[in-house]
């Protein structure tokens, strides 16, 4: 099957791209990292795929509307 044949299927069944499906993908596990670990930063961007904090910073701020941070920080209270 071809990539965009593939991408295609994908799309019709999951009901997003695939590389949608996946940065969505890692926005959930990382916003679950956030609210139960004490890893650092560095760490959960690592661990949901991303080389860096910088380039997780900025997928989850235009994804989740915030940085990780905030994100953290505000539904923890």
């Amino acid at each position: 099957m071809s990539r965009s044949r593939f991408a295609r299927r994908f799309a019709d069944i999951v009901g997003a791209a695939p590389v949608e499906y996946r940065l969505a993908w890692r926005m959930t596990l990382a916003k679950d990292a956030l609210l139960h670990s004490h890893k650092p930063l560095s760490q959960t961007a690592a661990d949901v795929g991303y080389q860096s904090a910088n380039p997780f910073s900025t997928a989850s701020a235009a994804k989740v509307g915030r940085a990780p941070t905030q994100y953290q920080a505000q539904t923890l209270g």
